[in-house]
Formats: structure tokens, C-alpha cells, sequence
């Protein structure tokens, strides 16, 4: 069955409370334990079916989205360029003011050059702040262009909405959310 690692990845994982917010801690969104490399080829193969990656890079966000483009762009042999929490104030660094469901903050992207072909990759998918704003400052400030956009993950009860925000859609491989102390799968 296609994707059934990454099915059988969310039935056990812990639920933690994040100031009101269920946030379930799985290996290729936090890595707080081990991550198995034939889960992390399956994803990336996932993604690999559903793109071309006729691109010039692939575009990730730290830190979790890290290995997923490290994996993709061995594969592809498409270089990849990390958003990154940390500012380095090199030439040319554009800021991103994100916002996820549970906390606000600054991310810098450098290594992208107007007119890049890009595809752009993450762990998850939650209230769509710090995707909205990505995509926006990729396409209205670096002036690239966004090809495909791949979440492992999403937990944004209506993801269309955020598709329709950032004018494109959304390749996705799980729908889920937290539902009675553990993670189910939804249709939006």
C-alpha cells in the first residue's frame, strides 16, 4: 500500500500541549526520535511521483523540513536552499515574519535568484501562517517562481483556503489531526 510507513508512523506518537495546542511530536516534524530511512525515502519517493522537479532548486524551511530536501535533492540532484531561523545578515537576505499556531518569529532566506524555478518542501502543514507568508515573500519579494509546493503533513481542517491565500495548490500526503489523545486521518 502507498504511504502505509508513513500511516503506520502516526499511530503510536505522543500528544503534547503547547499552550492549548495539540501538537503531536512524530519523527519527520520534530525529530525528537529515531527517523527510519525507508520512511523518509517513502515520503520523498511520494513526492518524486507527483513532480517533475523540473526545477533550478528546492526550497525548504528549518529544521524539519531539512532532511526531506536533503533526500530529494540527492535524488533530483537539484540543489536546495534552507529558510533559516537564524539571521546572517549576508547581502541580499530577505525576511519572512511567520506565525505558526503556537508561536511568531523571523525566518531569512538566501541562495535564491529572481526567476528560480522552485520547489518548495515541509514537514507540516497547521494554520498555514508561515506558509502564506513564505510563498508571498518567495513570489512578491525573491520574485521566484513557486512550482510545487509538498507538505507531508497537514493539519488545517480546510487547506483549500490556504491554497486559494497563496494561489496555488498544495500536494499533500496525510491529512491528520488530533482526535481523543491521538492522530487520526481527516477529509477536508
Amino acid at each position: 500500500m502507498v504511504r502505509s510507513l508513513l500511516r503506520e508512523s502516526i499511530e503510536n506518537v505522543p500528544i503534547v500541549d503547547k499552550g492549548g495546542y495539540q501538537y503531536f511530536v512524530h519523527p519527520l516534524t520534530d525529530g525528537a526520535s529515531v527517523i527510519d530511512p525507508l520512511l523518509l525515502e517513502e515520503v520523498t519517493l511520494e513526492m518524486m511521483k507527483t513532480t517533475d522537479f523540473d526545477c533550478d532548486k528546492i526550497v525548504t524551511v528549518e529544521a524539519m523540513g531539512i532532511p526531506l530536501a536533503t533526500l530529494l535533492s540527492h535524488k533530483t540532484r537539484k540543489p536546495f536552499v534552507i529558510i533559516r531561523k537564524r539571521q546572517y545578515h549576508l547581502p541580499g537576505e530577505v525576511v519572512i515574519e511567520a506565525s505558526t499556531g503556537y508561536s511568531k518569529n523571523k525566518l531569512f532566506i538566501n541562495g535564491l535568484e529572481k526567476g528560480d524555478r522552485i520547489v518548495l518542501v515541509d514537514d507540516v502543514l497547521s494554520t498555514g501562517g508561515t506558509l502564506i507568508q513564505t510563498v508571498r515573500t518567495l513570489k512578491d519579494v525573491c520574485k521566484v517562481d513557486v512550482r510545487h509546493i509538498h507538505i507531508v503533513f497537514n493539519k488545517h481542517e480546510h487547506p483549500a483556503e490556504i491554497e486559494e491565500a497563496i494561489g496555488q495548490p498544495i500536494h499533500i500526503q496525510l491529512n491528520v489531526r488530533v482526535e481523543d489523545g491521538r492522530v487520526v486521518e481527516f477529509e477536508p
